[in-house]
């Protein structure tokens, strides 16, 4: 089973690879909007050499590495799973000999690693040309925020199940589905970090996941916190996992006795 799901990332990986207009394009959006960022958040801080919590430098550096965190995991499976419904073709799946929700996750992954390589890999390298920013100064630091962006992807893509799954039940949820793009992108510390929030929502937003997603790697990236203060965070990403597994394996029991194909 550990060789299907190998190739299946693999496959991923390379169908990826062959829409080579997509490569190139994908590299210069993300340069832009790292660009982008970079120069609002210039102009915001002015000649103030700390907001929120975090220095200039370190603004820079997670302006970069949050788009370029994103790269990696952001994924569609949501919608994947919901035009597989709608077309009927989920029926075939889940008669097939492995778990579809693991499929869909492994294909993910194989897409996350594409993105994550020739996506934000070179945007990075094209804006580190015109933008000075700091990479983590020791092996340590770069495991730290390695293991935090895996269990980012696992999170985010668990969001995506059970968001895919509600279409079992709603038969379209398009709607909910963009939104909760937003939100995450929102709520994940991509488009403000989580520190200039104010003191009420950080508290709510503290039981949410989607901080999980995208500001701890983030954080853990620039330095701006302590080696211990990064094991809590990936503590806290572990727990974020086992939690959301909960209402994935309830949404996917109650789906696989609630199928209604429309097409196919």
């Amino acid at each position: 089973m550990r060789k299907l799901y190998m190739e299946l990332i693999r496959m991923r990986f390379l169908t990826m690879l062959a829409y080579r207009v997509n490569y190139y394009s994908g590299i210069i959006i993300y340069g832009i909007n790292i660009g982008a960022y970079f120069f609002l958040w210039s102009a915001i801080y002015g000649g103030q050499q700390q907001l929120g919590g975090l220095t200039v430098e370190q603004m820079t550096s997670y302006v970069a590495i949050a788009w370029m965190s994103r790269a990696f995991y952001f994924n569609n499976i949501d919608m994947e799973i919901a035009q597989d419904v709608r077309e009927g073709k989920v029926a075939i799946e889940m008669i097939r000999p492995y778990n579809y929700l693991s499929v869909k996750t492994a294909q993910a992954f194989g897409e996350g690693i594409f993105r994550f390589l020739f996506f934000a890999g070179p945007g990075i390298f094209l804006i580190s040309l015109v933008i000075p920013f700091r990479f983590p100064a020791s092996g340590e630091d770069w495991g730290l925020y390695l293991i935090s962006l895996m269990f980012a992807f696992l999170i985010n893509t668990q969001i995506n199940l059970v968001t895919g799954l509600l279409t079992f039940f709603l038969l379209r949820n398009d709607g909910m589905m963009r939104a909760k793009r937003v939100v995450v992108d929102l709520l994940s510390g991509l488009v403000l970090p989580i520190s200039f929030f104010p003191g009420w929502a950080q508290t709510a937003m503290g039981f949410l996941p989607f901080q999980a997603v995208n500001y701890y790697p983030s954080l853990i990236f620039t330095g701006a916190i302590s080696t211990g203060r990064a094991w809590e965070l990936i503590g806290l990403q572990v727990a974020w996992v086992l939690i959301i597994m909960i209402p994935i394996l309830f949404l996917w029991r109650k789906a696989r006795h609630r199928l209604v194909v429309q097409g196919g």
